[in-house]
């Protein structure tokens, strides 16, 4: 029997398939590696688009919280309504004071600005050297006219004496009197041109023409003056001051005489009384606005041509009244936040009226029926999503 041979043969059709173990572990470890790197791409890619929806707007905060925001319907009140208004502060009657008489030049200032006059006072004298000796001249003449008439009256009553007897005819008496006569009259005309040169004389004085208060000194010794030289001081008549507010058409239509105001000049914090004295009887076409005059008075804060703002209690109106809390402002101006019916946050620009410790009155911009928000304004943005806690009106 023949011992097996323990040695295989193959064909030579047959094929021989040799594998490495060492480059089957190598494909095992890459196949783990690829597989781990897919899992940690689709983590990564779920949590962008978690943090995507975290921040997009109206999540309301972090982890996506809609936050709680406390509103107000505030309706309508009725409340004091108040115009506001600015201008400028002048004298309530502004009085140029100039020469009167021919001029000539100032010897003296005797007033300077600031200083208070009565009517009549010198404010400055021009010289009147050349007007003295006129004036000495025509008095001379007065002097002379009275004398002539003196010896014109003793004549004639000499005349009326001797006409009786014959001595002088009645043809001679009727030209005594009349000589008479005329030299009354000459006097008269001396006398007349004496006063007239006295009255130029004292025309030469610069005078106040009302007590007052001076505002302005345009003069100096030494200066020629006439009646061309325009105002040499500026007179506050009575040292009334006023404001001349610039109103809107609208607002204009609120304002009449005697209603109080309250002015407040600029730089300061010191209000005062007044009251409105006359409302612009026009409107200019170009700005569609009117001026109000309201006078103060006098007080050394209010200087003319200042600047000041005006508080008019023009009666009471029906709007809405806010805390202050609710009103916020920016470079654009006066705003709040109202909650729309999806309950996003939404800006509405206001223009406030009166403010006082009752609160905001607002004159444009809501109607009074949204819901505004209270507080936390600075901490929203339009559009962002809220959840509402409505809160009573006052």
């Amino acid at each position: 029997m023949r011992p097996m041979n323990r040695e295989s043969s193959f064909a030579s059709s047959d094929t021989l398939v040799v594998v490495d173990r060492s480059t089957r572990r190598r494909n095992i470890i890459i196949a783990v590696i690829v597989g781990i790197a897919v899992i940690v791409a689709a983590v990564m890619f779920l949590g962008g688009k978690g943090a995507d929806k975290a921040g997009a707007p109206g999540a309301g905060g972090p982890g996506g919280n809609i936050p709680t925001v406390t509103v107000v319907v505030p309706g309508r009140s009725q409340v004091a309504r108040t115009v506001t208004a600015s201008g400028a502060l002048a004298a309530h009657r502004d009085q140029p004071v100039g020469v009167a008489g021919e001029g000539g030049m100032v010897r003296a200032v005797l007033v300077d600005a600031g200083t208070w006059v009565r009517q009549g006072q010198a404010l400055a004298t021009v010289d009147r050297s050349v007007q003295s000796q006129n004036l000495n001249q025509l008095a001379a003449q007065v002097q002379v006219a009275r004398a002539d008439a003196a010896l014109a009256q003793n004549e004639y009553e000499r005349s009326e004496a001797l006409v009786g007897r014959g001595f002088v005819s009645k043809a001679d008496l009727d030209r005594k009197k009349a000589a008479r006569d005329a030299a009354n009259a000459r006097i008269l005309v001396a006398e007349a041109n004496l006063n007239s040169m006295r009255a130029q004389v004292g025309r030469l004085d610069i005078r106040a023409p009302k007590s007052g208060l001076i505002l302005a000194r345009n003069v100096e010794v030494g200066q020629v003056v006439n009646p061309g030289s325009g105002a040499l001081f500026r007179l506050a008549e009575g040292g009334e001051m006023e404001m001349r507010a610039t109103l809107s058409q609208q607002d204009l239509a609120f304002i009449h005489v005697g209603m109080p105001v309250s002015v407040t000049p600029t730089g300061t914090d010191r209000s005062f009384a007044g009251r409105v004295w006359q409302v612009a009887p026009v409107i200019d076409p170009q700005s569609r606005q009117g001026e109000v005059r309201i006078s103060i008075p006098y007080d050394p804060a209010i200087r003319p041509g200042g600047f000041a703002e005006a508080k008019i209690e023009a009666g009471t109106t029906t709007a809405p009244l806010l805390p202050q809390s609710a009103v916020l402002s920016d470079e654009q101006g006066n705003y709040v936040y109202v909650v729309t019916a999806k309950n996003l946050i939404e800006r509405r620009n206001v223009k406030v009226g009166s403010v006082s410790d009752q609160g905001v009155t607002v004159i444009e911009g809501i109607t009074g029926q949204e819901s505004v928000v209270l507080s936390a304004g600075p901490f929203l943005n339009p559009g962002q999503k809220v959840t509402p806690k409505r809160q009573a009106a006052r």
